[in-house]
């Protein structure tokens, strides 16, 4: 069976919390047996002393043996919760704390060891049954109790029960049991539900990811509460998504836009080849129709070759971005390859650049294809006979390109869109024959590729298209002025 994250951190941490409390309850029971030993042995060399000056005194007095002395030991014995009695000096109780009459210990004999030891240590102290004289263990201490004359009178013994100390013990250790398993069962609860509420978002990131395998992009991940390391990564989880999402409807409307495009000429193609082939198209309109082919596959091949380069540019190697070449000089040699189409609109050009070389970073040939698209896109769509302008100028450690023209409004919620693939804000564009509708999309490509911005205003008829570029360290110096140049 698989075992999953969070049932192996919930075994781990339970597994962590019990050897936690093992070995805090070993450390509890070691120092607290300890404590409780040590007090009590205080409490009974404490009563021994006491019972002893109270021997001396009987000693001299009434005896050791009398009733007297017997009931004040009951006395001080009720008070203390211990077992007294006292031996003479050869190890015969003469008398204990025993209230019945009949006492089970009085006259009995001490073993010999015990004695020995008494004699040689000058006192007595051990966890036992005295060889016998008790029936269970008892903690005994035994102190000396001394006669007028320096001699030894006897040996006063206080005992107490083992059964009370260690019940008095396991008292306190079910409590703390008790109270371990409680925090033990809060503990684990706690973490139970934490640990479930951390794999929540993770099962439902699984189950997202299973779904994108399908295709499904829908798939989102709940809201995660708390802006800790699983909420932000709920959130990374959700902006992925949404961006897969994006690039999904992208690319299948890439897929339908090209399929489309495609279809057309590759339509008119089979028709014209078919009507020419099967004598449909009589021999007089021929040529014409062979135009017409070669018209629309040259159309394919430039569909084909912009969709290379938008991958090339893609894929293209950063160091090509870092060269230097005049913004400028660029700007005016390629307006100059659009001189026939000007002059067959009737149309005037007014170029605004600065006397000075505007040195910028940048490929070449893509930015190149930036001016010459924009250009091309400019004086397809302007009226004849109207101005088409074209600025360059620095600002703020950039260079400005902008180029104008004056024909149709685009209207403002096609604005964002112009630059989508194969949009066409212009429906006239879609009987343009020359056009792939790619021109637009390529030069945001490439800006964006060079980490620069482009910009669109449409007010009145007046369009006009402005992207920067960076400046090449060589050509901070140069100088803003502009000259105004009419064709």
């Amino acid at each position: 069976m698989k075992k999953s994250v969070f049932y192996r951190n919930f075994m781990v941490t339970t597994a962590m919390f019990t050897v936690c409390f093992v070995v805090f309850g070993a450390t509890m029971f070691l120092m607290g047996r300890a404590f409780l030993i040590r007090e009590k042995q205080e409490s009974l060399y404490a009563t021994a002393e006491e019972v002893c000056r109270y021997a001396e005194a009987m000693h001299t007095g009434q005896g050791l043996s009398s009733w007297e002395t017997r009931m004040n030991l009951a006395a001080i014995a009720q008070s203390t919760g211990d077992h007294i009695f006292i031996c003479d000096s050869d190890g015969k109780v003469v008398t204990s704390s025993d209230r019945s009459a009949s006492s089970p210990y009085i006259g009995r004999q001490l073993p010999q060891s015990v004695m020995d030891r008494l004699r040689r240590d000058g006192s007595y102290e051990e966890l036992t049954n005295l060889d016998g004289f008790y029936e269970g263990m008892y903690y005994v201490v035994a102190e000396p109790i001394a006669a007028g004359d320096g001699a030894v009178a006897g040996y006063a013994f206080v005992n107490y029960a083992g059964s009370g100390f260690f019940g008095v013990w396991g008292g306190f250790l079910m409590v703390f049991v008790i109270i371990a398993m409680g925090v033990l069962a809060v503990a684990v609860a706690f973490e139970y539900a934490n640990d479930r509420r951390l794999a929540r978002p993770l099962n439902e990131m699984a189950e997202a990811a299973h779904r994108f395998a399908r295709g499904d992009y829908s798939a989102r991940i709940s809201p995660y509460p708390e802006e800790d390391e699983i909420g932000t990564l709920t959130q990374a989880f959700n902006t992925m998504a949404d961006s897969l999402e994006r690039n999904e409807s992208r690319r299948r409307e890439f897929i339908a836009n090209v399929s489309h495009e495609l279809r057309t000429p590759m339509t008119s193609i089979a028709g014209f080849a078919d009507g020419l082939l099967d004598g449909t198209i009589p021999q007089s309109e021929e040529k014409k129709y062979l135009q017409a082919i070669s018209s629309e596959t040259k159309r394919l091949g430039r569909l084909v070759r912009t969709m290379l380069d938008m991958s090339r540019l893609q894929d293209g190697d950063p160091a090509l971005r870092e060269r230097t070449f005049d913004l400028a000089e660029t700007v005016l040699q390629t307006m100059l390859s659009f001189e026939e189409r000007v002059d067959k609109k009737n149309m005037t050009v007014d170029l605004n650049l600065p006397e000075d070389a505007l040195l910028v970073r940048g490929d070449p040939d893509s930015l190149t294809r930036v001016v010459y698209n924009l250009l091309d896109n400019a004086i397809k769509f302007a009226a004849p006979g109207t101005a088409l302008t074209v600025s360059v100028w620095k600002e703020n450690g950039k260079a400005y390109t902008a180029v104008q023209d004056v024909g149709r409004t685009i209207p403002r919620e096609e604005l964002p869109l112009i630059f989508d693939r194969f949009h066409k804000a212009d429906r006239s564009r879609s009987q343009d024959r020359e056009g792939v509708g790619l021109g637009l999309y390529m030069v945001r490509q490439i800006l964006s590729a060079h980490d620069q911005d482009i910009f669109v205003t449409s007010e009145n008829g007046v369009t006009v298209f402005t992207f920067t570029l960076a400046l090449a360290e060589t050509g901070r110096g140069a100088k803003s002025e502009t000259a105004g140049r009419t064709k």
